[in-house]
């Protein structure tokens, strides 16, 4: 139980700090651009900061895994959406990005949530609920990115709001995979390569940080990661009680339940942060819309304005300034 909270943890670490090179890296793209698309999408991850965003990503993703298989789903996915409090803090600490009241809340919020949590996880569910569910994993996978590429030339905000959540539920069946997931003995992966869980698993990943990628890149950053938020903590969580009977510590129900949704409030209340950029950045940004016509809308709260996130453009306007990335689990 501690190694899996532990765990938990240090992949909420990795994934926080990602976020922040990430960013960084991406900034330079946007779809407004030739290119664009999933051409621009690959473009957005060819440079030193978002490669090391996807170190740490790789190591978060290896210790979501061990998380995944000793804690309850509900526990994990809420511990990974926390993972944008680890970014507001480092954006805050590296970046001189302002926090407002509201994300100091948010972040404290994320904090004492998952505390709750932790204090009240009981063991994983050990329900099996059949093969069938593999190949429903898979299939869902499809299904999330057939309805992706229709959603792909939606207008904003409907469009990050897809994305973000399509993201969250490719997310979330990661999160159920990972738990369907046969035991290896030594060097034999056959079984690994013989279950459709394992397939689920990598294209789930690799549809959802496409889609969250599109996301955060159309300008609505603050939609999308919040969609995500929702999509990848709500659903999993209610799967996992119901297919892999996942359960508290007796007695503990309603404190869990008051756990998860204060992280999940907190993590809601910092999604601007899927989208981070230095002050200058933003001042960039403001300086470089005005004299087209009405400023720039920021992308957080007035009391953070200039601090820290690129401005989204109006609807109807074209962004001057490109669009960083979040990279999701």
């Amino acid at each position: 139980m501690l190694l899996g909270l532990a765990m938990a943890l240090l992949a909420a670490l990795c994934f926080g700090s990602a976020m922040v090179l990430q960013a960084l890296g991406a900034q330079r793209h946007s779809p407004a651009e030739p290119g664009s698309g999933l051409l621009g999408t690959a473009k957005a991850m060819l440079n030193i900061p978002f490669a090391c965003g996807l170190l740490l990503d790789l190591f978060g993703f290896a210790a979501q895994l061990v998380a995944l298989r000793t804690l309850p789903l509900y526990v994990v996915q809420a511990a990974l959406a926390g993972a944008l409090a680890v970014t507001a803090v480092l954006g805050a600490a590296l970046l001189k990005l302002r926090l407002g009241r509201a994300e100091w809340l948010g972040v404290a919020g994320v904090c004492v949530g998952l505390a709750l949590l932790g204090a009240t996880a009981g063991k994983e569910g050990d329900k099996h609920p059949g093969d069938a569910l593999h190949w429903i994993l898979l299939g869902a996978i499809v299904v999330i990115a057939v309805a992706g590429a229709a959603a792909w030339r939606l207008t904003e905000p409907r469009r990050a709001a897809v994305m973000g959540a399509l993201c969250g539920l490719g997310f979330g069946v990661v999160g159920l995979s990972v738990r369907l997931l046969p035991a290896v003995h030594g060097m034999d992966l056959v079984p690994l390569l013989k279950d459709p869980a394992t397939y689920a698993l990598l294209c789930g990943g690799a549809v959802a940080f496409v889609f969250m990628t599109e996301g955060v890149r159309g300008g609505k950053v603050t939609t999308a990661t919040a969609a995500m938020v929702l999509g990848e903590t709500a659903l999993p969580a209610v799967l996992g009680v119901i297919l892999l009977g996942d359960r508290t510590r007796p007695g503990m129900l309603w404190l869990a339940l008051l756990g998860f949704a204060v992280a999940v409030a907190g993590a809601l209340a910092l999604a601007r942060f899927g989208e981070v950029a230095p002050a200058e950045a933003a001042e960039n940004a403001e300086t470089a819309t005005e004299p087209a016509g009405g400023g720039a809308e920021a992308a957080g709260s007035q009391s953070a304005v200039g601090a820290a996130v690129a401005a989204e453009p109006r609807p109807g306007q074209q962004h001057s300034q490109p669009q960083p990335e979040r990279q999701g689990h």
